[in-house]
């Protein structure tokens, strides 16, 4: 394969060095301060991790401040666990002290983490093709795109994000082998995160692509990661319970394009994308024609709806090459992720034609998944839990429906309330039919999150508004808009996507948005039929 614009092609599978312990003196000189209290045999670490809970022999346990307790206050049962270290604050360091174990105390440990797990588990990113993507809506389809590339091009697959990681590698004999865990979060915390990818790179795997969340990047998740590549998806309204408001969010996501990555591509179809642009010059571009008067290296033309619910489109690239393209997923925004995962992968040399023939074919949980049970509606399941996610969304699926376009949404408790009026809002102005309904509603109370909603339901004028419905609980809420759907109409359940639970009070129970909506179109339709 030739890499264009000096990108650099994955390296094949093949053996890696061992993860190497790390000395206490190796430990001072990374973090650049000494190491107080050590005994006379000095240890050596071995892992690292954050959690006492998940100490084993060998673990430099990370004691870091919590929301509630800070993590020194666990220190004593990591080192009954067998931790031979602990890396804290000054905050930390006198709980940290009755262990009698090595303590190294930094003002912010956090930031260390990365470097501190790259080097106990021997560089593993050295040894990996890794492409970071980050952005508000779109990062999982486009992870799920750029891996069904690598995978064309025969490369071992990691795919660490939202959804699940997941390796497609090989075992010793050489035979093909997948393994898949749901995520607990996004981006897993950094020592987590170097493990994995030692684990990945020891199995075979030579690419990985990962969802960069902003969380990730203010927390140092991603420290001591080596990008190959970079791509930014857009920016809208999220996580401001974080980040305090979007100017933050924005720093927040700009920082996987502070040079750490070998390539840079940036999606320029909002205002977000093109201030990163601005201050990224040399990072290449991607846009759908029309919707940015900023000219970009990779630009989508031609965009159809295809009779399979996808969509078909034209790609033009850096020196006027152009290809025709199709992708799995309906809607102008799908098209843009899509472009954005074939930008990437040419990056790190993956020749376009194999990344379109890859992309093709993907289809991604939770992101406009129809769900077909012999029902005379099309019925979708969808992650939009944004107020630009449900207006893309919701504009995608009507272009493509004959009827009525009917929604069921909730928002999450304990996350931004501020985006619940600006959601039902949304929903409102897109739909024909709206059904108010519960999220997660966690701690908070699921009336007041619906209540916050349809306040911003009445911000939308009458004539554009849609007839409302407010359910509680998501199982009702469901059933209702089963039972208001008509032949031709288009149902899409948005906001929760792939989970396959609902946590209500602290406790998640079993709740899989596309298994729900099959067991209520069922018997609806089977008490249609006994009634007829």
């Amino acid at each position: 394969m030739t890499p264009t614009d000096g990108g650099s092609a994955p390296r094949p599978a093949g053996d890696r060095p061992q993860a190497s312990a790390l000395t206490l003196a190796d430990l001072a000189d990374l973090v650049g301060v000494p190491v107080a209290g050590t005994p006379d045999q000095a240890p050596l670490i071995t892992g690292v991790t954050l959690a006492s809970t998940e100490v084993r022999t060998g673990n430099l346990y990370a004691a870091l401040p919590g929301a509630r307790t800070h993590g020194a206050c666990f220190a004593a049962d990591a080192a009954q666990r067998g931790a031979v270290a602990v890396l804290t604050d000054p905050t930390g360091l006198e709980a940290a002290r009755g262990t009698g174990l090595p303590i190294c105390v930094v003002e912010d440990p956090r930031a260390l983490l990365g470097v501190v797990a790259d080097r106990v588990y021997g560089g593993p990113s050295r040894d990996l093709t890794v492409i970071g993507i980050t952005g508000t809506n779109g990062k999982t389809t486009t992870a799920y795109l750029v891996e069904a590339g690598l995978a064309e091009a025969g490369l071992g697959t990691g795919l660490i994000g939202t959804v699940q990681t997941r390796t497609r590698g090989r075992d010793a004999d050489g035979s093909p082998t997948v393994t898949a865990l749901p995520s607990v979060r996004t981006t897993p915390e950094a020592p987590a995160l170097h493990a994995l990818l030692a684990t990945m790179a020891g199995s075979g795997v030579s690419a990985v692509v990962m969802e960069v969340s902003s969380h990730a990047l203010v927390l140092g998740r991603v420290g001591g990661v080596r990008f190959a590549a970079a791509g930014f998806t857009n920016l809208g309204r999220d996580h401001l319970d974080f980040h305090g408001d979007l100017e933050d969010y924005f720093q927040a996501k700009a920082m996987l394009f502070d040079g750490r990555a070998g390539r840079e591509v940036i999606t320029v179809d909002d205002d977000g994308g093109r201030r990163l642009a601005g201050l990224r010059p040399d990072a290449g571009t991607v846009s759908i024609e029309g919707s940015s008067d900023r000219a970009a290296d990779w630009v989508a033309s031609d965009v159809s709806a295809a009779p399979d619910g996808g969509s078909t489109f034209t790609l033009a690239g850096p020196g006027g090459r152009t290809w025709p393209a199709r992708v799995r997923l309906p809607g102008r925004f799908n098209v843009a992720n899509a472009v954005l995962a074939v930008a990437l992968l040419d990056a790190v040399g993956i020749p376009v034609e194999t990344a379109l023939t890859g992309i093709a074919a993907t289809v991604v949980p939770g992101r406009m998944e129809p769900v077909d049970a012999g029902q005379p509606f099309v019925a979708v399941v969808d992650y939009a839990h944004t107020p630009d996610a449900v207006t893309t969304a919701l504009a995608a699926l009507r272009g493509a429906t004959g009827g009525r376009l009917i929604t069921v949404l909730g928002c999450g408790g304990d996350r931004d309330p501020g985006k619940r009026p600006a959601m039902g809002a949304a929903a409102a102005a897109g739909s024909d039919v709206l059904v108010v309904t519960d999220d997660n509603p966690r701690s908070e109370d699921a009336a007041a999150i619906r209540a916050a909603m349809l306040a911003g339901v009445e911000d939308v004028p009458p004539d554009r508004r849609a007839e409302v419905h407010e359910v509680a609980g998501r199982r009702e809420a469901l059933a209702a808009a089963v039972a208001l759907a008509r032949p031709g109409d288009t149902l899409m359940v948005a906001g929760k996507g792939h989970e396959t639970g609902q946590e209500v009070a602290g406790t998640v129970h079993p709740f899989d948005d596309r298994e729900v909506l099959r067991e209520v179109i069922g018997g609806t339709t089977a008490a249609l039929e006994t009634s007829a």
